[in-house]
């Protein structure tokens, strides 16, 4: 059994979507790392397309990237605790998930996951958080936001 004692984590990397989950994620992350005084990183990752090469500037002119730092900068604040923001541009946003939480030492993941439907039903889980799963070095938190009322 687990010490009870031990704070969940010391450092957390937090994947940032820019989704209605960030929000939620980044306040709760934050909540615990302030009980436990906890190191928090939120990365968003711009995902870039094969066609562009790699070292493209895509994310730093990017409005809608840094209003995805800035809100997560300020609801961590909201919840007194700090959040350092990390963006970045890479082909897949899983990896790069995986690679920063290696390369910082982080001890937990922390994302969040819509609840989206595909078409004919069936739950829709996207294909980066099972590669953060499979591959990550850590533990991985995964919040999945709540069913909407009218498909309960």
């Amino acid at each position: 059994m687990a010490d009870s004692s031990a704070p969940p984590f010391r450092r957390a990397v937090v994947a940032l979507s820019g989704a209605r989950t960030d929000r939620p994620i980044v306040a709760l992350a934050a909540e615990v790392a302030r009980q436990h005084h906890a190191e928090l990183v939120g990365v968003h990752v711009v995902e870039i397309d094969w066609t562009l090469p790699l070292d493209a500037d895509v994310a730093g002119r990017s409005e809608d990237a840094q209003r995805v730092l800035d809100i997560a900068e300020a609801t961590a604040e909201g919840a007194r605790h700090r959040l350092e923001t990390v963006l970045l541009q890479a082909r897949d946003v899983g990896a790069a998930i995986v690679d920063e939480a290696s390369e910082r030492q982080a001890d937990m993941i922390i994302c969040g996951l819509p609840f989206r439907r595909r078409f004919g039903g069936d739950f829709a889980i996207g294909r980066t958080i099972p590669y953060i799963l499979k591959n990550a070095p850590c533990a991985v938190w995964v919040v999945r936001e709540a069913m909407p009322e009218e498909q309960a």
